[in-house]
């Protein structure tokens, strides 16, 4: 077991895994922060997307030792309280979620492109998004949200 100092949504944790174990298992088994999902477990669907140090990340294929050290914000952190995200406002008023398997990782995607590009092109916005699968197909509301959340009506 390996004893590692965590900041996960601003809070100080400490958990004891085995080397090797992945940041998603210790978000969802050890944390019981369950917002990130369990797809594809090979790093292609980002379902299990998460920010570390602001950087969209794959937690499925992330090893906890390679982020301890860092900032990690899941889904669950991009509220404050109560208080939805202009993002999370966004996908709600555009209806850009459907079964909702998807959603934590397509939030997180455009949290990060919103934090590096603040008023994003579509293009940027679908670019952004390519490797955040939605069986459902809610890419053109998922679109529009991230505009809407960014300010622009284009």
């Amino acid at each position: 077991m390996t004893r590692l100092a965590l900041s996960v949504n601003g809070v100080e944790r400490a958990v004891d895994v085995p080397a090797g174990t992945t940041l998603l298992d210790v978000l969802r088994d050890e944390l019981g922060l369950v917002g990130a999902k369990r797809g594809c477990g090979e790093g292609h669907c980002g379902a299990c997307c998460v920010l570390v140090e602001g950087r969209s990340t794959r937690s499925c294929v992330t090893r906890i030792e390679e982020v301890a050290a860092r900032p990690i914000v899941t889904v669950e952190g991009l509220a404050t309280g109560d208080l939805l995200s202009a993002l999370q406002e966004a996908f709600i008023a555009e209806g850009a979620m459907q079964c909702g398997y998807c959603t934590p990782g397509l939030l997180i995607a455009a949290t990060a492109l919103l934090a590096r590009a603040p008023d994003p092109t579509d293009d940027e916005i679908r670019a952004t998004l390519d490797g955040n699968l939605c069986r459902c197909g809610v890419y053109g509301r998922v679109v529009r949200a991230v505009r809407r959340a960014a300010g622009g009506a284009r």
